[in-house]
């Protein structure tokens, strides 16, 4: 393998920035050249003890720094005029979810990186989907693209282990506001629910969104959704989120004509059906049936490495010269804030979207909601200089 090292810069140093921190000193041929946070202290104090400098603005960081890649970990609405930036200077770009707040803003992202191609054909732009790397999903998706439950006719997913309290929202002053994050639930916890459905699933052709504002928590934004797709091959989706239950669920029914799967509770279920149940239902001359399956439980092998690192090594990989595909191209981050953004603007107009969304609709209907709010963001309560952020990463339990 090359003896090559690939500089990386980091912006954003909250808690999803310091786990970013964590396992980038201890990866092969990667070095942490800089970092970069408006609070001066914390840039100054994470600088230190990784051995790069610390800058204060983004710009400073992508013109001085000598960067191959820059990780982008700050607060959803700046995702785009960072990479934008980065792109411009033929900076490799790994964004965080989600990869804007609102389609128009991904879109803009997505043309400079195309734009900047025609520069640096090499470029690279990935996004942070590394729930795509967790072993159940994994295993979803290998059954998905091997056909096996034939025609798909329903996916079921009630995902509501997103527990965040009051102290959470009120933790950072931008958390669950319209003009800081753009969004609740939906914007925050489940882009990776989302990409994990388009990704599994495709886009659907209807939307039609249910959502709460505010239903648990004093925040302005959504704490609980509930949202059905209709999909151009005749599958329906439903959707059930929320922040406020504990114990959660997390629990994926995905029928088809020849079978049915079922994740729960680290656990997948292969129902496999004895024929073609739509067949079944036209040509049995049965009024009432039920078939008596066992289900089988499918192997998953959970020793596999997963994660925010594996998303990064496959990116530095491909730098390197390797062949490898990338855990997420970023360009595909707008599979997911379509869904996000289209749940909303069903929910806000009180009618079912058709998809490809009206990107000009929704960022009308934020912005109103920027405009007109007269929400008071409580005293804001510092968290932990370096909390456990392993409870917010995904898992299939």
């Amino acid at each position: 393998m090359s003896d090559r090292i690939i500089k990386f810069g980091l912006v954003g140093i909250g808690s999803i920035g310091q786990h970013h921190v964590n396992y980038l000193r201890s990866m092969d041929h990667v070095a942490l050249v800089g970092v970069c946070d408006t609070d001066k202290e914390k840039a100054d104090a994470t600088a230190k003890v990784c051995g790069a400098r610390a800058y204060y603005d983004a710009i400073d960081l992508l013109d001085q720094a000598e960067l191959d890649v820059v990780i982008i970990a700050v607060p959803h609405y700046d995702h785009p005029a960072i990479a934008i930036e980065a792109f411009k200077r033929g900076i490799h770009v790994l964004c965080e979810k989600p990869i804007a707040v609102h389609v128009n803003a991904a879109k803009a992202m997505i043309q400079a990186y195309e734009a900047a191609k025609g520069q640096k054909p090499d470029l690279q732009f990935a996004i942070m989907f590394q729930e795509r790397t967790l072993p159940f999903y994994a295993k979803l998706k290998e059954i998905m693209e091997s056909g096996a439950l034939g025609k798909l006719t329903r996916a079921t997913w009630i995902h509501t282990k997103w527990f965040r309290s009051q102290a959470y929202y009120d933790s950072g002053g931008w958390r669950a506001t319209w003009a800081g994050e753009g969004g609740g639930i939906l914007t925050n916890q489940c882009p990776h629910t989302l990409d994990m459905y388009q990704w599994l699933f495709g886009l659907p052709d209807l939307i039609s969104g249910h959502a709460h504002i505010g239903k648990y928590h004093d925040i302005e934004v959504e704490d609980e959704v509930t949202a059905y797709f209709e999909h151009a091959s005749g599958m329906v989706g439903h959707l059930i989120v929320t922040t406020a239950e504990l114990p959660g669920t997390n629990r994926m029914e995905i029928v088809g004509d020849l079978g049915k799967l079922i994740l729960e509770n680290n656990k997948l279920l292969y129902y496999k059906y004895p024929q073609s149940m739509l067949a079944f239902s036209q040509e049995t001359d049965q009024r009432f049936a039920e078939w008596d399956i066992a289900p089988e439980e499918i192997a998953v092998d959970t020793n596999v490495p997963n994660g925010h690192h594996v998303v990064t090594e496959r990116l530095v990989q491909r730098l390197l010269g390797q062949q490898v595909d990338l855990i997420a191209e970023g360009p595909e981050g707008l599979g997911s804030l379509t869904l996000a953004n289209g749940i909303m603007l069903s929910s806000f107009q009180k009618r079912p979207v058709t998809v490809p969304i009206d990107g000009n609709a929704f960022q009308a209907e934020l912005e109103e909601r920027i405009r007109t709010s007269n929400y008071v963001k409580k005293a804001v309560q510092a968290p932990a200089a370096n909390p456990d952020m392993s409870a917010s990463f995904g898992t299939t339990k």
